[in-house]
């Protein structure tokens, strides 16, 4: 549990006793590969922080075309955050791409933690607001950079994922079709 007790250190300080009272408030779960943490329509009652494993948020389109979101490694914290703090049906999946210990953090005891441990409103506000940046970066990215730049923005952010997601997942993640993609790695290798 200490990683996400690092993760947490990283904006805001807790005592010894605000530390045992997080981790009270969480569960530890061991997923499988290929394991649906959330469904589209279903209201997100958790937030997942990986100790270990990969995870991938999506949605589906009517055409049954699949549109990666983002991807969270260990040290990560990922969730439909409309549908979380909302507490409506969100249109988002998150599935295990690779066996995964994740923290679970529900929104009630989340709720109970902002009253019980302040600073922790100040925590979950922070990542909020990094998460909001980060997604108006990668939509301007989408609207006015080119596919290679996308795919670079991409091996920055997701360091050492690109050898273990598959390629169709990053592909949908730059927003290209994955005959394009292996067309635009060819070229990029014989550069």
């Amino acid at each position: 549990m200490s990683l996400i007790l690092t993760n947490i250190e990283k904006y805001v300080q807790l005592t010894a006793e605000e530390k045992e009272l997080f981790l009270s408030k969480t569960e530890i779960h061991h997923y499988k590969a290929k394991s649906i943490l959330l469904s589209s329509g279903q209201v997100c009652k958790h937030s997942y922080f990986v100790n270990s494993g990969i995870l991938r948020s999506f949605n589906i389109n009517d055409n049954i075309v699949e549109h990666v979101l983002s991807f969270a490694c260990e040290g990560w914290w990922m969730g439909d955050m409309y549908s979380l703090i909302s507490q409506k049906p969100g249109n988002l999946f998150i599935e295990v791409l690779e066996d995964a210990e994740l923290v679970l953090l529900s929104k009630e005891n989340q709720e109970q933690l902002y009253t019980e441990i302040p600073k922790l409103e100040r925590f979950f506000r922070i990542l909020t607001e990094n998460s909001l940046v980060a997604n108006q970066e990668r939509l301007m990215d989408n609207l006015s950079l080119s596919a290679e730049e996308r795919y670079d923005k991409f091996l920055k952010r997701y360091l050492n994922l690109n050898h273990k997601i598959p390629q169709k997942q990053i592909a949908s993640y730059i927003g290209v079709t994955p005959e394009f993609f292996s067309k635009m790695k060819a070229k990029l290798l014989r550069k």
